[in-house]
């Protein structure tokens, strides 16, 4: 088996993916309930009780939402670094201590011959992360709730085969939006969300001859609008000379509230 994965949701309501290879099944994230998690997993063939973890980008309730109630009732570890740890515990409940894995930031999980890294993004949650996935010499990169792109994001996720990126909100849109102002500033700010211009601005800096797919993911369901966040990016590419086409670095949708296909890496 290729190194394979499905994004089940993607947004502002909630957040969660699967990735696995003939050795291991992580889930990525657990932003919904237990039951709709299941529920999307069971759409894409997955039994959440064989899966063998899952491992938490920060603490954020729309990432973590039906976390505790799957570990619980699945018997799954969970894997996140101390200080995501020590934010989440009052919100997740009680976890066995066998299934509370720490790890520091850039240190490599292994799953047989599936290698995780984490590198560190900009976000206000208490030590959020991005992950990486190797496997078989492909390269796939999960990079959302990003304030900005740092030159240490994007040595940790550029050249990647496959590259899910943050593509959050319209500035216009979220400018005249209902949102007060303070969360406004808070989303447009350094540790907010990547809004489209800045998400294809990074993208041209990312992308490489190997890059062959790009999910836009994380749209806020007020402030964006899929077609939208694909005609930006695809404007700055395109300023830039970069065209994306099928086979070289098609632009993908993500949703809300149903799964991706699965997509194969290899």
């Amino acid at each position: 088996m290729s190194l394979q994965f499905s994004i089940l949701a993607s947004g502002s309501s909630g957040n969660a993916m699967v990735v696995r290879n003939k050795e291991a099944s992580l889930l990525v994230d657990a932003g919904l309930s237990a039951k709709k998690l299941a529920a999307l997993m069971e759409a894409r063939g997955v039994d959440a009780a064989k899966l063998d973890g899952i491992l938490v980008t920060h603490e954020h309730a729309d990432h973590i939402r039906g976390l505790g109630v799957m570990s619980r009732k699945y018997n799954l570890p969970i894997y996140a670094n101390d200080r995501t740890w020590e934010a989440m515990r009052d919100q997740i409940g009680e976890i066995e201590e066998d299934k509370v894995r720490s790890f520091e930031t850039g240190d490599r999980l292994d799953f047989g011959m599936l290698q995780v890294e984490s590198y560190a993004i900009s976000h206000d949650a208490a030590e959020p992360v991005g992950y990486v996935f190797h496997y078989e010499g492909c390269k796939l990169s999960l990079a959302t709730d990003l304030g900005y792109v740092s030159p240490k994001v994007k040595e940790a996720i550029s050249d990647s085969d496959v590259l899910i990126l943050e593509s959050n909100h319209d500035v216009d849109m979220l400018r005249v939006g209902r949102y007060p102002w303070n969360i406004k500033r808070r989303i447009l700010s350094d540790t907010g969300h990547l809004s489209n211009e800045a998400a294809g601005e990074a993208l041209c800096e990312l992308a490489s001859d190997r890059t062959r797919r790009v999910y836009l993911a994380h749209l806020s369901r007020d402030h964006n609008l899929m077609d939208l966040a694909r005609l930006t990016v695809n404007n700055v590419l395109q300023e830039r000379g970069i065209t994306p086409k099928p086979n070289r670095m098609e632009l993908m949708d993500t949703y809300y509230d149903r799964p991706t296909q699965w997509d194969a890496l290899g």
